[in-house]
């Protein structure tokens, strides 16, 4: 079981073909159809015995090969029952061995196959600490799959992950272009762009460029500096500021949630944080500062309340705001 010596688009249609299958549009699917694109995220990824790892969407098993064969036991998630199918014929072997030792995937080589929706999944909880994640993911699933690698332990050790190239820029953006997402992101992980993708890589070509980011979880203390119910407010806090990310953030925090002028205005100035900023010019510690400063938060006044798994995405609601953020350069509306 190795990679391909060879990869191109008619190896992609020609496999898919003998399968009896197509690209299914309603799941953005498309294939991986570049040998050197292939290289580097398996370099990215580093498989080698007595590594884990996680994968999402595998598709037609050509990065599964690859993991495969450098002796990394991997735990895959696909959807789609036709392309799961043709996985068990092409690595029958490597999911054998993982049936004889108790359906694990602990050992050199290993496959286990789960058939499903990763969104039904508990990802964290698939595969003992410490693993990895390797996945390609389609635009419309990258929030939620973000929340449940990063929103609760154990963590990924890391995570490559293929999306869609605003999508990684927006992860990893600086100060002065955040985002909720870049903010959730990058509390949890030190996040970078590892590789840009042209989408002539892929067979059938989407309709956009692609980039393959790194995520790096931070460690145990950093990553959990706040206890459940506090990192729920934090994110209540970013999230009430980036339902109008274009007002400023005294305004807009008064408004969207139950504290009042002065007392945000006390909590700003104690912050360092001037309040004619906006949201998107804030960094991670500077929300930390200001959740520090502002004390606990009760349920906002847009009747959200306490939530443990905020959006990751954090769209606004209201009907302005959600038309400013589909029409930010850069940015797919949902």
């Amino acid at each position: 079981m190795s990679a391909p010596p060879r990869l191109d688009a008619g190896i992609v249609r020609r496999a898919l073909r003998e399968a009896g299958l197509r690209p299914r549009h309603g799941l953005s699917q498309v294939f991986l159809a570049d040998i050197d694109v292939l290289e580097a995220i398996l370099e990215l990824a580093a498989p080698g015995p007595g590594r884990r790892i996680l994968e999402i969407g595998p598709g037609l098993g050509i990065l599964t090969g690859g993991l495969l064969a450098a002796g990394t036991s991997v735990t895959a998630i696909e959807l789609d029952r036709g392309l799961a199918a043709r996985l068990r014929e092409e690595y029958a072997e490597a999911i054998a061995l993982d049936v004889d030792t108790a359906g694990g995937s602990s050992v050199a080589g290993a496959l286990r196959l789960i058939e499903g929706d990763a969104l039904d999944q508990d990802l964290t909880a698939l595969l003992p600490s410490p693993y990895e994640v390797v996945a390609n993911l389609p635009y419309h699933i990258t929030s939620p799959i973000l929340h449940a690698l990063l929103g609760h332990p154990p963590r990924p050790e890391r995570a490559v992950l293929m999306v869609q190239r605003e999508v990684a820029e927006r992860i990893v953006a600086p100060p002065g272009s955040m985002s909720y997402l870049s903010a959730f992101v990058q509390y949890h992980a030190a996040a970078r762009i590892a590789l840009l993708v042209p989408r002539k890589a892929f067979e059938p070509a989407p309709a956009v460029d692609s980039a393959v980011i790194v995520l790096e979880p931070r460690d145990g203390a950093a990553s959990s500096r706040l206890g459940a119910e506090r990192e729920d407010e934090l994110w209540r806090l970013v999230q009430a500021a980036f339902r109008e990310r274009r007002k400023m953030i005294h305004n807009v925090l008064s408004r969207q949630l139950p504290i009042d002028r002065s007392r945000l205005d006390a909590a700003l100035g104690a912050a360092r944080i001037a309040p004619d900023r906006r949201p998107q010019t804030l960094a991670v510690d500077e929300w930390l500062a200001l959740l520090a400063a502002i004390g606990p938060i009760g349920p906002d006044r847009r009747g959200r309340g306490s939530s443990s798994e905020p959006s990751v995405l954090g769209e606004p609601d209201a009907p302005e705001a959600a038309a400013e953020e589909a029409t930010e350069p850069g940015v797919a509306p949902p």
